[in-house]
């Protein structure tokens, strides 16, 4: 499937998007030998139940502990096998750094605050777009960081670009994903010689736009091997599903409700993740994921913008989480 094909099948209506995955995932487990479902939030809940609907009954894994609590209650309702993340999200955070901003930017600001004579011509790259030797010589590319968080995270270089940049007071890093949730995941499908099913699709844009529009639905690599049959789904097609398939909605996203105008939209959460990561915080509108996690766990909130420090982070990249008498929003 070339990118345009991927493009024009995003456009299918709703009932082809839903017979094309079902044709996916069909292909996928007719191939390979043993495959299971890599869950967490509500687009892989409804991607489980898809397959059991469809007939393919795989097993099915998670890191649960690292989902909201709500979340963790239907894994074990449906029978998710839990898996245990390799170090603490506390741990990782206080190694490596926060997992901020987005996993593309929070590896290039990491690169930045760790120099080293062999990363020199990439961080070159992140400071001004030029690639080098190395890229090409290739200029003005997307390498180079927005000025925004240039300004806010790249001082530990102004002494070699003559620039007067800020230099943060925590540490950022994307590894926090590895070392939770990809690495184990990793470790018991080499152990099981499984390959999984996931329910990424390529409207959440970033890396996985770019890896599923290159490599489409179904990928059969030398070190990859892998099925996403939501690939070309955008958000209402998988609202729309879950309604139809009477998937259980966790706590944390509230209901699945339809506007005036049609458009389906859950009434709290809209995305999920770990209950410490702070990937796509700076673009939510509040009440954010921390607001939410501070009217159902307010103890788990105080730890985390206290203890953990996240509050110092959000203070730092302009995301307010305070309250004000009363409990109104600051």
């Amino acid at each position: 499937m070339t990118p345009k094909e991927f493009i024009q099948r995003q456009g299918l209506p709703y009932e082809a998007k839903v017979a094309h995955a079902e044709v996916k995932a069909r292909e996928f487990y007719s191939r390979v030998e043993n495959c299971h479902v890599s869950v967490g939030g509500l687009d892989s809940i409804t991607l489980l139940l898809f397959l059991r609907k469809i007939g393919i009954d795989v097993p099915a894994i998670s890191v649960s502990c690292l989902e909201d609590v709500s979340i963790q209650r239907i894994h074990k309702q449906l029978g998710v096998e839990p898996l245990r993340p390799y170090k603490t999200q506390e741990a990782v955070i206080r190694e490596f750094g926060y997992p901020v901003l987005s996993k593309q930017t929070a590896g290039k600001i990491e690169l930045l605050q760790n120099p080293t004579g062999k990363n020199a011509t990439v961080r070159h790259a992140i400071m001004t777009g030029d690639t080098g030797k190395q890229g090409g010589f290739r200029t003005g590319t997307r390498m180079r960081m927005s000025q925004k968080w240039l300004d806010k995270f790249a001082g530990s270089e102004n002494a070699n670009y003559g620039t007067a940049y800020e230099t943060a007071p925590f540490k950022v890093s994307a590894k926090c994903c590895y070392y939770m949730k990809e690495k184990p995941c990793d470790d018991w499908a080499r152990a099981h010689k499984s390959s999984p099913f996931l329910g990424l699709m390529a409207s959440e844009h970033g890396q996985r736009e770019k890896a599923l529009m290159a490599h489409g639905c179904n990928y059969y690599g030398k070190t990859v091997t892998r099925s996403a049959p939501f690939a070309i789904f955008q958000r209402q097609d998988i609202l729309q599903l879950a309604i139809d398939l009477n998937v259980p909605i966790p706590a944390i996203y509230g209901e699945i409700v339809r506007d005036s105008d049609g458009t389906l939209r859950t009434t709290r959460a809209q995305r999920t993740g770990c209950y410490l990561c702070g990937f796509g915080i700076h673009l939510e509108k509040r009440p954010h994921r921390f607001d939410r996690m501070r009217q159902d766990n307010p103890k788990l909130w105080e730890h985390c913008m206290y203890d953990v420090g996240w509050g110092a982070v959000l203070d730092y990249i302009g995301v307010g989480w305070r309250y004000v008498d009363g409990g109104e929003l600051q």
